[in-house]
């Protein structure tokens, strides 16, 4: 079968590898659809561990049944979790199924941009979401993705009325937005360095959208009846869009750390000013448990968000270098999806 080899964001290369085979309990998938996410781009995250094969964004068809599996049947469409919790474990039981040990060793078997995969059992137990007839595979891919924003502002306590400030509105920040939105927030405020990631942040929920380059906490108050964010998502990791974002929360607000940054960064935090009588809260949060994913499944069929206008690239398993310097670039593009059968 054909598998894209990622050695770095400029060197991805179609190989062949035999098609994996099953054991009991375990799952065939035929992938259909593959979306690349942002931290496959990550090279100071993947380098070390390079080569292998990217892709946890993914829909697909069931190709085979693994002995004793009862529920699951050839042809059928399906969704799948690449990381899966024990459901056991202190951290499970706590509610943090993504700090579970189990959730942060499983994968799929080679990955997601290839002809097949294999699901082990665990992820065949806890991980698999049949399609309804009314979803098509490249919508299934958002499922993933929602289920992090999903769990990311659960944890961050998001609840009708509240103002939101977005930094940064690439696709995890659009998710945010349109999540938000959708869900009853007051004001959102969008901020980003580009032009076009602006004018798809209003598209998709903001009601004001701003150029990181020129915003202050001062601009944010006038803006918002003379107060600052209730809660601030931080969708992108660069220094300077950290720094906004703690500048920017009101008196008992949250900011939620969407996504990391550079490697072995440290960040400096004045004290005093942020926590002392502020009663602020900082928070993260990493990853989807099922129960997100289920939600995130069940939100997307309901047809309340608009993810297909969301994807901006559709490109062939061959064509998988252009899409990562899509996704790397990070200029016109939004969502791009791999179609590893073409």
């Amino acid at each position: 079968m054909r598998v894209a080899m990622y050695y770095n964001n400029r060197d991805i290369r179609i190989q062949e590898l035999p098609k994996p085979k099953i054991g009991p309990g375990e799952l065939l998938i035929r992938v259909e659809a593959s979306g690349i996410c942002g931290s496959d781009v990550m090279e100071w995250y993947r380098l070390g561990k390079t080569p292998l094969v990217l892709g946890h964004e993914i829909a697909g068809t069931i190709e085979e049944v693994g002995e004793g599996i009862k529920i699951y049947k050839e042809g059928e469409r399906v969704a799948c979790a690449h990381h899966v919790p024990c459901g056991k474990c202190h951290y499970c039981l706590a509610g943090h199924e993504t700090a579970c040990d189990t959730l942060r060793k499983t994968n799929f078997d080679p990955g997601g941009f290839c002809e097949y995969l294999r699901l082990p059992k665990i992820n065949v137990d806890y991980g698999v979401y049949p399609l309804p007839d009314s979803l098509s595979f490249e919508e299934a891919t958002f499922i993933e993705p929602l289920a992090c924003v999903i769990r990311g502002q659960r944890l961050a306590g998001i609840k009708p009325g509240l103002g939101i400030l977005v930094v940064g509105s690439g696709i995890a920040g659009l998710l945010h937005i349109h999540l938000a939105r959708i869900m009853g927030a007051g004001r959102i405020i969008a901020t980003d360095i580009s032009d076009y990631r602006l004018k798809q942040a209003k598209r998709f929920g903001a009601d004001i959208s701003i150029n990181a380059k020129e915003y202050s906490a001062d601009m944010l108050r006038s803006l918002n009846g003379g107060r600052l964010a209730d809660l601030v998502i931080v969708s992108t990791g660069s220094l300077s869009a950290i720094e906004q974002a703690l500048e920017s929360v009101e008196r008992g607000g949250r900011v939620l750390f969407f996504a990391p940054t550079d490697k072995d960064r440290k960040i400096s935090v004045p004290f005093n000013e942020l926590f002392w009588r502020t009663e602020i809260t900082l928070t993260s949060s990493y990853a989807g448990s099922p129960s997100d994913y289920k939600e995130a499944l069940d939100l997307i069929t309901s047809g309340k968000l608009d993810i297909s206008s969301m994807i901006t690239h559709r490109l062939s398993l061959s064509e998988i270098g252009l899409g990562f310097k899509l996704v790397a670039e990070a200029q016109e593009s939004i969502k791009v999806i791999i179609y590893p059968q073409k």
